[in-house]
């Protein structure tokens, strides 16, 4: 690649470069998630990260001057070792003004290297700084190298004092090798990066470190506070298996020597932090619903103050989206002593609170009752992957039957027959027309102790049938909860039938409630949390300690990592922490991880490929004849059809690249930076799993394109798919209850006599209270929210830069007309009035999966990565 270019360049010659800074405040998140309360904020006020603001004040009064050094390494002539050779020293210069479009909060400045003939042509560079703050690097851009032409840098790191590293802050050039093709000369510096960024796996970790390492999830109790907040370790046995999470490497607690001490920081490698605008975005919001201080005045006022810890009616609460919640006189200064509180905030007079309408209420304020709708959301809602093809009859239970005893379903055919006009259920399964959505095992083997607490609820199934209309009607719901004599007697179930008139209709109204409630909790615990954040991130760190940047697939990959780690840190902190904002609002309360960690036991990472997930479930065969391969026994699956054409394009692209750089099965065999990723990622990352068969051997490149395309699949449009519907459905908490807090009234009981005389008032007992909901309303509004510097499928923030290779540039450019092309098509199905499961009768479309959105609560767009 660089043959015949020795002597491009006489003696002393001066290379120009352009360097972009990164000079805007910046919002450290850290500061506000780590803290006790927002009080050190509101003194101190937010803190600049890294003291980022003074460093550059200083920096413009006295001149970059010898601030920040250079040194180019070279890639094609190397020194007495074997080493490429590095260049003299060079610092920045003038501030460039010339530059017409520069990102948010950049700076350019002009710099010139020495560098002759002898040394060839430029591969990498050191970066050394002696500010006393740190710096966003942006790039480094290299201008008319002789015979050459650019040589572009990106970088996007932050960068601390040099007496901070152990090892010199590197960076490549944009060029892509596989190790087998990487310039001798710079194949040691591609080697100790990956040193570094691995680390030793020993000491504590410091903010400005880079290290990227393992651990269980032992950081989410806090014995060390009360005895309530103890939380067994997850991760690291075969009877509590995990996905590992970033390793900090905090002191154990005081009291629990297996888990770790919390404290007001938690580590992540630095360049996994949020960039600038994100942070600025994300602040406002986290502080609007997750903050350690709103949450708990917010329930305090609830509780005490009002006097009322009830909604009495539906109108009560379709009111918090028309006029707001009245607050106190004078409680508005305590809840907002920080601007960015105020925006949620009436401001006409009156202290009160007010949330945007959810969309599922937006035409029709009452259609979310309906029993269609009720099972159009089992497609096409927010938890949509989760329904199967009902293939054996009555459902079994796969709980041990010595342990729980024996789970199989009580719904028998005359049950469901009723409402089936006339089909038999065996002509029914024949015909593949019923549907199961069984949430019965996740949830029962808690259920007792789940019980024990203010929570009260069941384990569900329900049965629904595919109408030929397109449409799906539901027949009948189990509910399920522990014998009172002991788990081995097995459940005590009941099976409801719809109605439509009378105390019967209630007791079915509140049968699907109980449905939703544990909907609700195994997506937040399980669809979303355990199947999307928790299981990639062992994938970022295996790539970050075996895959250089230069390597093609930690290219591919990069866009779709970004942020995961900190809000997975993010949610260790506020969400699924002791006591947390999960634990607090969901069913299943100190058991919620313990519960995504018994789904864990049956995750396959093959599987999770929209093709083959569809597959399973049953809900689609194999069909050559059908677009995608597929033919889906629901014809009209938003969802799924969606979600066929955006894995196809995925695929294609995947298939593309990989074939672009590995031109056959043995050079994926052969490269030995690849194999160490996947080996840590199956025997560490994945390691409770490790034995599992299922594992692809990443030996062909059809392996490597399918693990490869599942992975930006979970980490784009699955997440999105279960993400950004959050607070359009669940916004209503009416239509998506969290949490449960009586059972079913029996006959004769008051409970019964309530709800045959006020129905609406029982509901709102027996669901959801008014604390725990409004705090289920700001942060699901907090998580369906699009950032202002959102990277969506098909695009990248470093845009054409990211490779110096034509043809995957091309093939990328290819990926994102493709996408456009889909969303106009998804567009159209959404005109098409033959399909009705795309609106339902809460006229609602489907666009979860229209890959590009605005800004804001859109209930649309497929961001690259799991950053909410």
């Amino acid at each position: 690649m660089y043959a015949g270019v020795k002597s491009w360049i006489k003696r002393d010659q001066k290379v120009k470069g352009t360097v972009l800074l990164m000079q805007k405040n910046v919002l450290d998140i850290n500061d506000l998630t780590s803290a006790t309360s927002t009080s050190g904020l509101i003194k101190g006020g937010l803190k600049v990260a890294g003291g980022i603001t003074n460093s550059l004040i200083d920096t413009y009064t006295s001149g970059w001057g010898r601030s920040v050094a250079f040194r180019l390494i070279s890639a094609t002539a190397t020194d007495g070792s074997g080493k490429g050779k590095v260049g003299k020293e060079t610092f920045l210069e003038g501030l460039v003004t010339s530059i017409p479009i520069l990102g948010a909060g950049q700076s350019a400045f002009d710099i010139h290297f020495e560098w002759d003939s002898e040394m060839g042509i430029p591969g990498a560079v050191y970066v050394e700084s002696n500010m006393q703050g740190e710096f966003f690097l942006v790039s480094l851009t290299l201008e008319d190298i002789p015979n050459h032409g650019t040589i572009n840098f990106v970088c996007n790191s932050w960068i601390y004092n040099h007496s901070k590293y152990k090892t010199e802050r590197i960076f490549f050039a944009n060029k892509t090798y596989l190790p087998s093709e990487t310039p001798a000369p710079l194949l040691y510096y591609r080697q100790e990066e990956l040193k570094t960024l691995r680390g030793d796996g020993t000491g504590e970790r410091v903010e400005y470190e880079r290290i990227y390492d393992y651990d269980v999830y032992n950081d989410l109790g806090n014995l060390d506070k009360k005895a309530s907040l103890a939380r067994p370790v997850i991760g690291g046995s075969s009877n509590m298996p995990y996905p590992r999470r970033g390793r900090t490497g905090r002191k154990p607690s005081k009291k629990d020597p297996k888990s770790e001490r919390r404290s007001d920081f938690f580590y992540i490698p630095r360049d996994e932090s949020f960039g600038h605008l994100k942070s600025s975005d994300f602040l406002v919001y986290i502080l609007k619903s997750a903050s350690q201080n709103f949450v708990p005045q917010l329930r305090s006022i609830v509780t005490l103050q009002l006097n009322n810890s009830e909604f009495n009616t539906f109108d009560e609460i379709r009111s918090l989206y028309e006029g707001g919640f009245k607050l106190p006189t004078g409680i508005l200064s305590k809840l907002s002593p920080i601007p960015f509180f105020k925006e949620i905030f009436r401001t006409d007079g009156e202290s009160a609170l007010k949330f945007p309408p959810p969309k599922v209420i937006q035409v029709n304020q009452s259609a979310w009752m309906t029993d269609e709708e009720f099972a159009r959301e089992m497609i096409a809602g927010v938890n949509p992957h989760i329904i199967k093809r009902l293939q054996e009859f009555p459902p079994k239970s796969k709980l041990d039957i010595q342990l729980y005893g024996d789970n199989t379903s009580t719904i028998t055919k005359e049950h469901l027959e009723t409402n089936m006009g006339g089909v038999t259920v065996e002509q029914a399964i024949q015909n593949n027309q019923l549907y199961i959505l069984d949430h019965h095992d996740p949830i029962y083997r808690f259920l007792r102790k789940i019980n024990e607490t203010d929570t009260k609820t069941y384990a569900t199934r329900t049965i629904v049938f595919l109408q030929n209309d397109g449409t799906l009607k539901p027949l009948a719901i189990e509910l399920s909860k522990p014998h009172p004599q002991a788990d081995s007697f097995g459940p005590v179930s009941k099976v409801y039938l719809p109605a439509k008139e009378g105390v019967e209709a209630s007791i079915w109204f509140l049968a699907k409630a109980f449905v939703v409630v544990n909907d609700a909790t195994y997506h937040q615990l399980c669809s979303h949390w355990l199947n999307t954040h928790a299981v990639v991130e062992p994938f970022i760190i295996a790539t970050n300690r075996h895959l250089s940047v230069v390597h093609p697939i930690h290219k591919l990959l990069l866009p779709h990592y970004r942020d995961t780690m900190n809000i997975n840190a993010l949610a260790r902190n506020v969400l699924v922490n002791a006591e947390g904002i999960i634990e607090s609002t969901f069913l299943g309360g100190a058991y919620s991880v313990e519960m995504s960690s018994f789904v864990y036991k049956d995750w396959v990472f093959t599987e999770q490929g929209l093709t083959h997930d569809l597959l399973k479930r049953g809900v689609a065969v194999e069909d050559p004849a059908s677009p995608h391969g597929l033919r889906l026994l629901i014809e009209d699956y938003p969802y799924a059809s969606d979600g066929l054409e955006i894995w196809d394009a995925i695929k294609s692209w995947v298939e593309e690249y990989v074939n672009f750089y590995y031109k056959s099965d043995a050079a994926v065999a052969q490269d030995y930076e690849l194999q160490a990723f996947w080996k840590e990622v199956v025997e560490v990352g994945h390691g409770d799993l490790k034995d599992a068969t299922w594992w692809f051997k990443m030996q062909t490149r059809a392996e490597l394109i399918e693990a490869c395309t599942i992975l930006i699949w979970i980490a784009s449009a699955l997440h999105a798919a279960v993400n950004f519907g959050q607070y359009p459905y669940g916004g209503y908490i009416l239509n998506r209850p969290t949490k449960s807090r009586r059972l079913m009234p029996e006959k004769g009981s008051a409970e019964y006599d309530e709800l045959s005389k006020n129905f609406q008032k029982a509901y709102l007992k027996t669901i959801t209270p008014k604390k725990d909901a409004l705090t289920d309303l700001t942060i699901l509004e907090v998580l369906s929210r699009h950032a202002s510097d959102e990277q969506y499928l098909g695009q990248r923030n470093e845009g054409e830069l990211w490779t110096s290779d034509s043809l995957p540039l091309e093939a990328f450019k290819r990926f994102g007309r493709k996408l456009a092309e889909i969303e106009q098509k998804l567009v159209e199905r959404n005109n098409d009035e033959s399909l009705r499961n795309r609106y339902g009768p809460v006229k609602m479309p489907y666009t979860l999966l229209y890959p590009s959105s605005e800004e804001g609560l859109t209930c649309r767009g497929i961001p690259n990565s799991i950053s909410i």
